[in-house]
């Protein structure tokens, strides 16, 4: 008989990744496999120019294949992470595929080392707070293979989770999002399906407060004109900043959080420009430059305050930039499996990302899930007003990469 294995992952700045077979406590009732799994000391690769500009290539084709009709976010960080780890799990074509997606010419193993120093060096600070969380689940009685765990313990410090995939599993895994998510993410799962053997979870928060909070009378009802046309009123939030991005078709600002270690850049296309058309003229080194190239400039800044959710399903996505292989039966997963030598492959990649900007500063989540199966100096003064669709990045000072990336273009929802 066809055994059928799914494999999720779900990135909260998190990703889970389901396996399945086929013929409010926070505490966590699953059997903790690290008491048998400790993570080696391994050593990184450093951050470099060649690392840079490939994920920052990575960043922008997921962000322009994630946009829809409402205001999006993403991760690129956290599906990025999530994906090398299930890269851990593949083989052949599957993981070439696989690795040009994600790295360009990175081999997996030095994409490993990479991101184990880009995250170990992500500034975790009080009042600029950034938490990178990894977390593997499997199903009692599914064999999985030693060394696909240790690699992920070794590189993204991935705990293991041995459970029934119960009821319980469900409640486990919600409480451990929601608590690696501060709560910004309350579900991942409502239910596991009879065939899921594997979740994979990269979950990550960033809550940072602005080097210069708003005061109250720095804010003051603005119309937005939203997407279709229509307005809507909104808190705008004014405040100088020095740093000014200028180009052909879009001017911005780039406003920092306490600790300078991370920024908020924003980025507002020209009028005649529509957020879509702006947004697939970018591209990895664009959008360095754009950062990069900021000019010390007087701003008149105005943000709008805002808050949403955001989900979408990635498959289409990632087919799209190369990686065909990892979502039919012609995948191979086998560095996953201890029994099944091929079959495996990825069902569903489901995003879920949180976003609020407020005086005090931004708080934001994200979560994805990967599922798989077997079929066998001032010198003038600038104004960026953010009164309609505009492009937004949270990113970290020491690379200019874009830790999240979205857009607003309808705040009357």
């Amino acid at each position: 008989m066809k055994r059928v294995v799914t494999l999720s992952l779900v990135f909260v700045l998190m990703v889970v990744m389901i396996v399945n077979l086929s013929s409010c406590t926070t505490r966590i009732y699953a059997t903790d496999l690290m008491k048998d799994i400790k993570a080696n000391t391994v050593e990184g690769k450093d951050v470099d120019e060649r690392f840079i500009q490939s994920t920052a290539r990575f960043s922008m084709e997921l962000f322009k294949r994630s946009l829809g009709e409402e205001n999006s976010l993403v991760s690129p960080l956290s599906v990025l992470l999530a994906l090398s780890m299930t890269a851990n799990g593949a083989d052949n074509e599957t993981l070439e595929q696989m690795e040009k997606v994600l790295g360009d010419d990175i081999t997996i193993d030095e994409l490993n080392e990479y991101l184990y120093s880009y995250a170990k060096g992500l500034p975790n600070k009080a009042k600029s707070k950034l938490v990178i969380s990894n977390s593997i689940w499997f199903r009692k009685g599914f064999n999985v293979n030693a060394d696909f765990l240790q690699k992920n313990a070794d590189y993204y410090k991935a705990s293991a989770y041995e459970s029934a995939f119960d009821a319980q599993t469900v409640k486990d895994i919600n409480n451990w999002v929601k608590k690696k998510t501060d709560g910004l993410i309350d579900e991942i799962l409502d239910k596991i399906d009879d065939s899921a053997v594997m979740f994979l979870i990269n979950a990550i928060v960033f809550d940072a407060e602005w080097e210069k909070i708003y005061e109250k009378n720095d804010i003051k009802e603005r119309d937005f004109r939203n997407i279709d046309g229509t307005y809507t009123k909104v808190d705008m939030m004014y405040s100088n900043e020095s740093k000014y991005i200028s180009s052909d078709n879009a001017v911005g600002f780039v406003k920092p959080y306490k600790n300078k270690d991370y920024s908020f850049v924003a980025i507002l296309p020209n009028e005649e420009i529509s957020i879509y058309d702006y947004v697939a003229s970018l591209d990895g080194e664009t959008f360095l430059n754009l950062v990069g190239g900021a000019t010390k400039e007087v701003v008149n800044a105005g943000v709008p305050k805002f808050k949403y959710n955001y989900e979408i399903v990635m498959n289409d996505a990632l087919i799209d930039m190369g990686m065909e292989h990892a979502f039919d039966g012609r995948a191979d997963f086998s560095k996953m499996d201890a029994d099944l030598k091929e079959g495996l492959y990825i069902s569903e990649v489901l995003h879920k990302t949180f976003i609020s900007v407020d005086e005090k500063g931004t708080k934001a989540g994200a979560v994805t899930k990967v599922e798989m199966r077997d079929t066998a100096g001032p010198v003038s003064e600038a104004r960026v007003i953010l009164d309609r669709p505009f492009v937004y990045a949270i990113i970290d000072n020491a690379t200019n990469l874009p830790l999240f990336i979205g857009t607003v273009v309808d705040l009357g929802k």
